[in-house]
């Protein structure tokens, strides 16, 4: 009589919690969805029902069935594709769930693993946060058309303006004008060359959100390279009064991938590094490795907190440390590398402390040779 009392209130708690569980997910303006180590629904809220636009999911039913999803080219994706035997938590704003009369809606999608339970023996499952952002995806989408506009209109003129301020000021330079008529073509030069760079990354910017960027690969001699690179540069680093050092391994050969890329990635790194480096040096350094090279620009400037570490890679981030907002900037410039690094299949990280300086890398390895 006692075990079956034991058993009787074991079972009134657990089902006093799934409905509790049940509850509080139900509060919950997301759509959530938990399911077993095979993708079968445990529990759901009334959210998620509307997400799915179905009355009921009966317990144990695969969610592939509930949730049809498709990528940017509407080819089906599931769920455990998804996943893909990670055990962190992915996240995803690029799929869509697909209707019974062909409709779509664009997904907001966070996977998280779960132990239903303690210890090892715990079954595992996941636990799917559904999200509409179809509303957010469109501005996105305006907003983007607008930037792909913008870019190819200024491109023309800013180029021309930039021609011939450039002539103006050898022209000035020529009859000796004043310091004043010297220094205004000077500055006026200046602030046309940062439209330019702007510009350009706006163009970047634009077909990386189309994938409209193509690799186009070739034999790099990675010496070559880095000096062409501290020849353009070093001109930059001694008006701020910094030294730009280089340093290649002596073992270093050809890397066989997109020179136009892995020179946008370095440019970027080495023009922040100078930009927010007030005294000492900026270097650059790159290594062979198994598959391919390691590339560091390292500096001794004002270095990134620990918070914005994990932003620096988003689009149109910038720092609100005031002597970052003293220097001008768009906030895409890392974003774009980090489209780059990744159609390039290559890996980048960050290593800084604020006030000691920051070191940017990135490893490509060799493309297949075609």
């Amino acid at each position: 009589m006692a075990k079956t009392t034991t058993k009787k209130t074991g079972a009134s708690i657990a089902e006093l919690e799934r409905q509790r569980l049940t509850s509080l997910i139900n509060s919950m303006t997301d759509g959530v969805v938990a399911v077993d180590k095979n993708f079968k629904v445990v529990i759901y809220n009334g959210a998620a029902l509307g997400l799915l636009d179905i009355n009921h999911i009966q317990e144990g039913t695969p969610l592939g069935d509930v949730l049809k999803l498709v990528d940017k080219d509407e080819k089906a994706v599931t769920v455990a594709h998804l996943v893909e035997k990670r055990n962190i938590a992915t996240i995803s704003r690029d799929h869509r769930i697909s209707y019974s009369d062909g409709s779509l809606v664009n997904l907001y999608i966070s996977i998280a693993p779960v132990h239903l339970g303690y210890g090892k023996a715990a079954d595992q499952g996941f636990v799917v946060v559904l999200r509409d952002i179809t509303h957010e995806k469109s501005l996105e989408e305006e907003r983007d058309e607008f930037i792909s506009v913008v870019s190819h209109e200024l491109r023309t003129p800013i180029a021309i303006a930039e021609g011939n301020l450039s002539n103006a000021q050898l022209l000035a330079e020529k009859q000796l004008q004043a310091p004043e008529i010297t220094g205004s073509l000077q500055q006026a030069y200046n602030q046309v060359t940062f439209l330019s760079g702007m510009i350009n990354d706006l163009s970047m910017l634009s077909r990386a959100e189309h994938n409209k960027l193509t690799l186009k690969t070739a034999d790099i001699n990675v010496h070559d390279l880095l000096n062409e690179l501290k020849k353009l540069y070093e001109p930059q680093a001694h008006e701020k009064g910094l030294a730009l050092h280089i340093r290649l391994d002596p073992k270093l050969e050809l890397l066989h991938t997109s020179q136009l890329y892995v020179r946008e990635i370095l440019q970027n790194f080495i023009t922040n590094a100078i930009k927010y480096t007030d005294k000492g040096s900026v270097t650059v350094a790159a290594k062979s490795t198994p598959r391919g090279v390691t590339f560091d620009v390292h500096d001794t400037g004002i270095g990134i907190s620990k918070g914005d570490q994990e932003k620096v890679f988003q689009k149109f981030f910038r720092s609100e440390d005031f002597r970052t907002r003293q220097h001008n900037g768009t906030g895409l410039g890392l974003y774009v590398c980090a489209k780059l690094t990744k159609l390039l299949d290559a890996t980048i990280s960050l290593d800084s402390e604020l006030n000691k300086g920051t070191t940017f890398s990135i490893t490509v390895p060799n493309q297949p040779k075609k």
